[in-house]
C-alpha cells in the first residue's frame, strides 16, 4: 500500500507543503513501512536500508512531528562533517518556526543555550559529554534519532553511542528511538535492544548492479556482461573514461592515503579531456582555495589535481580541504575522486560509479593486509547512483585472474553483510563510561551499575555469563585505585576528582596518567615537557615511529630527560619504551608547531598531512585544557606554565607571541611580522602606525581593518593609508603567506 505525504497528520503546519514543492508526493516503501510502524505517531524504528533510500526524511518526520506534539528532538551523527551537513538540511524547516541547533565541540560545556532550540544535532561524543555536565535540556528530549547506527560495531566510537542510547533512554522512559541503519546481519537484535519495530528492506529509489570487471569483461551480478575499453590503459582508468563517456562521476576506493594520492594523479590524466572551458575555470578557483588552505605538499599535490577534475580524499587532508573536494564533486565539477574508506561514512558524495580498486588493507592485528568487512565494502557500494541525477548506479570490484573473480563475487557481490556486534566490553571504553554513570547518578551501588549496563546492547548479544561483572569489577578497582570512586558496602560515589574527569571527557587512564606527571614536576615545567605528558595519554593517537627512527629518538629522549614529567622506562621494556619514543615524537612535533615551524616543513619532517597536524594540535590543546583543570582540582602550581603551553600550541607560536596572536585574524604569521615591525602587543597594535599595519599583512586593506576593529581601535579605517614596504616581509615564520594559520582556523 502506498503512503503520500498528505496522509501523514501531525506535521507542523506548511512542511506537507514544503515536503510536496520538492516533489516528495508518495513515500519510498521503507519510509511508508515506517509510517505505518507509528514513526510519525511518536513509536520507536529502527530502519535498516540502503543508502540513498530515503532513511533521512524517515527522520525528519519522527522529529517534526514530536516538536509539533510540543516536543523536542536530538539527531546524533557519527561526525562532525555530518553534523554541519544535516544542520544546513534541517534548517529548512526554521521557515515554520522550528529553531535548530548544533553543537560538537567544547566537551565540558553544559550546553545550556541548546534549551530553546527544537532540533538539535550533535555527535554521539558531544551528547556523552553534555549529560556529563548536567545539560537540563536533556531531560525534556521526546525524541532521539541514531544515524549510522550500526556504528556500535565501531571499537572506537560504537561504545561512546551504545551507552549514550542507554542513558538517554533511561532518562526519558518514553522516548522515541529511532535508529538509520546501513544493511546489516542483525538488524532485528539492534530493533529488540531499542524496543522498536524493524523496517527492513533492501529497496533502492535506483538500480544498483554490482560486478567484478576481469580483463575486458565486466560482470554483473544479474549475470549480465558489458565490455569496457582498455587499450593500454590501467583497470581503474578504463572504468572511470567508460563512466565520463556517459557523463558520470566515479568514486575509487583505495586502502592507502599513498595510494589515493598516487591514483588521483594518474586520473586526472584522464578527466582534464573531459573538461569545457567553463569547468575548467571553475576548477582554477577551487584549485587556489584549496591552496590557501595550507601551504604544505598535500594542498599543493590536491590542488595540482583538482585543476584536472580529479581528486583525492582521506583523513590526512584538512577539513578546508575535504569540504571544498566535497562540494565540487557534488557539483560534478570534480569527475572522480580516489578515497580512503573514510568517504564510505555518511557524507553525502553519491556518484555513478563505485570502484573497489582495493579489497584488502594492512591489519596491524594481523601483521599483514586483511579482506575488509563485507559491511564496509557494501557501504561503498552504496554511493553508486545519484537519485535525479543518475539512470542507475554501479559498483565494480577488479580481479586480476578468474579464480578472483569467483572469489569476489563469494564473497562481495553476492554475500550478506556481517552482524554488528557491540564492543563495550573492552576495558578502555568501560573505564570512561563506568566512571561517567557514577558521576552522574546513573548509578550509585554496584548492582545499579549492572543493571543499567544491561540495557546496553552488548548485553543483548553475550552469551558469556558474568563477563561484564568481571570486566566491570575490574575496571572499578582500576578507578578505586586512581582515586576517582570511592566504594563502601557495595555502594558507589565518584570523589570530587572522578567528578572533575568526567565533566572534562577525558579517559580516566589519560587523567591518572597526567596527575602522576604533574604531581612529578619539581620546579616549572617546559611546554616541551607538558606536550610529552599528553602525548603519551590513551586519548592521543601518537605518531608512528618508521624506520630509523628509534635511534635518533632514543638520542632525543637522553638529551631532554630532565623536562620529561613521569620516569622514563628502561630501554629493555620494549613495548613501553616504543610508546614513550613515539610519545616523543608527537610531542616534538607539537614543539615545533609552537616555535613558528612553517606547516609544509612539519608535514615533510614528520611524514604527515595538513590534518594530522592539526589534529594533534586540537587533541593537545584539548588535553591541556583538562591538565590546567585538574592541576587546579589538586592544588598544583603548575596552572601557569599548562595555560601558556596550551595557547603556544593553540596559535603556533613561541611566548613573545601569545599577546599578539590571540587577536582575531592575526594567526601566527601575521603576529611574527607584527612584531617585527615593532608591534608587540595588542596595546601596540591599538596604537600602531596604520601603514605599519597595512603592510604586515600584506597589503589586504579589510584584513587589516577587520584586526584592527577586533583589537578594540577605535578608528579602523584604512581609506588612503599605504602600505609600509620597508617591512622585513620575509621573516623566519613566513614560507608563503597563506595568511591565519592557527588552531582557530581548523575548526
Amino acid at each position: 500500500m502506498s503512503v503520500e505525504i498528505a496522509d501523514i497528520d501531525g506535521l507542523p503546519e506548511g512542511v506537507a507543503d514544503h515536503f510536496r514543492e520538492q516533489g516528495i508526493e508518495e513515500l519510498y516503501p521503507p519510509q511508508g513501512e515506517a509510517v505505518e510502524a507509528g514513526v510519525a505517531d511518536g513509536e520507536s524504528v529502527v530502519a535498516s536500508v540502503p543508502t540513498a533510500s530515503g532513511k533521512t526524511l524517515i527522520a525528519q518526520l519522527a522529529m517534526l512531528t514530536s516538536v509539533a506534539r510540543g516536543g523536542k528532538a536530538l539527531y546524533i551523527v557519527p561526525l562532525r562533517a555530518l553534523a554541519s551537513e544535516k544542520k544546513a538540511e534541517f534548517e529548512e524547516f526554521e521557515q515554520y518556526g522550528i529553531d535548530v541547533g548544533v553543537s560538537t565541540g567544547n566537551y565540558d560545556s553544559d550546553g545550556d543555550w541548546l534549551a530553546s532550540k527544537d532540533i538539535i544535532v550533535a555527535t554521539s561524543e558531544k551528547v556523552d559529554s553534555l549529560v556529563r555536565n548536567g545539560a537540563q535540556w536533556v531531560d525534556d528530549l521526546t525524541c532521539v534519532v541514531a544515524d549510522e547506527v550500526h556504528l556500535v560495531d565501531d571499537p572506537n566510537r560504537g561504545p561512546t553511542l551504545e551507552v549514550t542510547l542507554a542513558k538517554l533512554r533511561k532518562l526519558n522512559e518514553d522516548l522515541q528511538t529511532v535508529a538509520l541503519s546501513a544493511t546489516v546481519g542483525n538488524a532485528d537484535e539492534i530493533a529488540d535492544w531499542l524496543d522498536a519495530t524493524l523496517v527492513d528492506s533492501t529497496w533502492r529509489p535506483i538500480e544498483l548492479r554490482s560486478g567484478v570487471l576481469y580483463g575486458q569483461a565486466l560482470h554483473f551480478d544479474d549475470g549480465s556482461k558489458t565490455q569496457i575499453s582498455r587499450g593500454n590503459e590501467k583497470a581503474t582508468a578504463a572504468l572511470v573514461e567508460d563512466t565520463l563517456t556517459d557523463e558520470g562521476s566515479s568514486l575509487v576506493f583505495v586502502n592507502s592515503r599513498r595510494n589515493a594520492e598516487a591514483s588521483a594523479r594518474r586520473l586526472a590524466d584522464v578527466t582534464r579531456d573531459h573538461l569545457d572551458p567553463e569547468e575548467r575555470d571553475r576548477l582554477a578557483e577551487i584549485a587556489d582555495e584549496i591552496r590557501e588552505a595550507s601551504d604544505t605538499q598535500t594542498s599543493e599535490d590536491l590542488a595540482d589535481a583538482v585543476a584536472k577534475g580529479a581528486a583525492f580524499h582521506h583523513a590526512g587532508l584538512a577539513s578546508d580541504h575535504r569540504a571544498l573536494v566535497e562540494d565540487a564533486f557534488r557539483d560534478r565539477l570534480v569527475k572522480v575522486i580516489s578515497a580512503t574508506p573514510t568517504l564510505a561514512a555518511g557524507v553525502n558524495t553519491p556518484s555513478r560509479r563505485v570502484i573497489v580498486r582495493d579489497w584488502r588493507r594492512y591489519d596491524g592485528d594481523v601483521g599483514g593486509m586483511a579482506p575488509l568487512d563485507v559491511l564496509e565494502v557494501h557501504q561503498m557500494f552504496g554511493r553508486a547512483g545519484r537519485p535525479g541525477l543518475d539512470p542507475y548506479g554501479e559498483a565494480v570490484l577488479i580481479a586480476n585472474s578468474h579464480d578472483e573473480l569467483d572469489e569476489l563475487f563469494e564473497r562481495y557481490v553476492w554475500a550478506d553483510p556481517e552482524p554488528v556486534r557491540s564492543k563495550l566490553a573492552a576495558e578502555p571504553a568501560l573505564r570512561t563510561h563506568i566512571l561517567a554513570t557514577v558521576a552522574t547518578g546513573f548509578a550509585d551501588t554496584e548492582d545499579e551499575l549492572v543493571s543499567f549496563l544491561e540495557r546496553t546492547l552488548y548485553a543483548t548479544q553475550t552469551d558469556e555469563t558474568g563477563r561484564l561483572e568481571t570486566v566491570t569489577q575490574n575496571v572499578l578497582d582500576y578507578l578505586e585505585r586512581n582515586e576517582f570512586l570511592a566504594r563502601e558496602n557495595g555502594g558507589l560515589r565518584a570523589t570530587g576528582l572522578g567528578h572533575r574527569v568526567s565533566q572534562l571527557y577525558v579517559d580516566p587512564m589519560s587523567a591518572a596518567e597526567i596527575i602522576y606527571g604533574l604531581r612529578d614536576a619539581e620546579d616549572r615545567p617546559t611546554a616541551f615537557g607538558l606536550y610529552h605528558l599528553v602525548a603519551r595519554t590513551p586519548d592521543m593517537y601518537e605518531l608512528y615511529l618508521r624506520s630509523g627512527d628509534r635511534e635518533e629518538y632514543t638520542e632525543l629522549a637522553y638529551e631532554r630527560e630532565t623536562e620529561f614529567l613521569g620516569s622514563m622506562p628502561s630501554e629493555f621494556d620494549d613495548g613501553a619504551f616504543e610508546d614513550w619514543l613515539s610519545a616523543l615524537k608527537t610531542a616534538r612535533m607539537l614543539e615545533d608547531w609552537a616555535s613558528e615551524t612553517d606547516e609544509d616543513a612539519i608535514a615533510e619532517r614528520y611524514g604527515v598531512g595538513p590534518g594530522d597536524i592539526r589534529g594533534k594540535v586540537e587533541t593537545a590543546e584539548w588535553l591541556l585544557n583538562a591538565a590546567e583543570r585538574l592541576a587546579g582540582e589538586l592544588d598544583l602550581e603548575c596552572g601557569p606554565a599548562i595555560r601558556e603551553a596550551r595557547k603556544r600550541v593553540e596559535y603556533g607560536v613561541r611566548e613573545e607571541l601569545l599577546d599578539l596572536a590571540g587577536v582575531r585574524n592575526v594567526g601566527r604569521k601575521r603576529a611574527r611580522r607584527l612584531y617585527e615591525a615593532g608591534v608587540e602587543s595588542r596595546a601596540d597594535l591599538r596604537e600602531a602606525d596604520k601603514s605599519v599595519v597595512l603592510g604586515a599583512v600584506r597589503g589586504r586593506t579589510k584584513t587589516a581593518e577587520t584586526i584592527l576593529e577586533n583589537v578594540g581601535r577605535k578608528d579602523p579605517d584604512l581609506t588612503g593609508v599605504e602600505a609600509d614596504t620597508e617591512l622585513d616581509t620575509e621573516s623566519s615564520a613566513d614560507a608563503g603567506d597563506g595568511g591565519q594559520q592557527s588552531l582557530g582556523d581548523f575548526e
